[in-house]
């Protein structure tokens, strides 16, 4: 399976637990290694949004792409 579709598969999964919390998450792009996310809704403004993109996010990505350098939150 394409990296790309594998991870925005992944995204998909994750959706539910930051709806829950008021946020949600936009997939980006793939390139060189890295995902590259933005957060939206609450979790855009959350102080926890570090953890969430490396304990939660990126750690959970990491256990299904093994390629994974890891995960990037931007602000467009």
């Amino acid at each position: 399976m394409n990296e790309t579709l594998k991870i925005n598969e992944l995204i998909e999964d994750l959706r539910p637990f930051l709806n829950m919390d008021g946020g949600d998450i936009e997939f980006i792009k793939y390139e060189d290694g890295y995902v590259y996310v933005k957060l939206t809704g609450a979790c855009a403004h959350c102080g926890f949004q570090d953890v969430t993109i490396k304990d939660n996010i990126e750690s959970y990505l990491k256990e299904e792409v093994p390629n994974l350098k890891g995960v990037i939150n931007v602000d467009l």
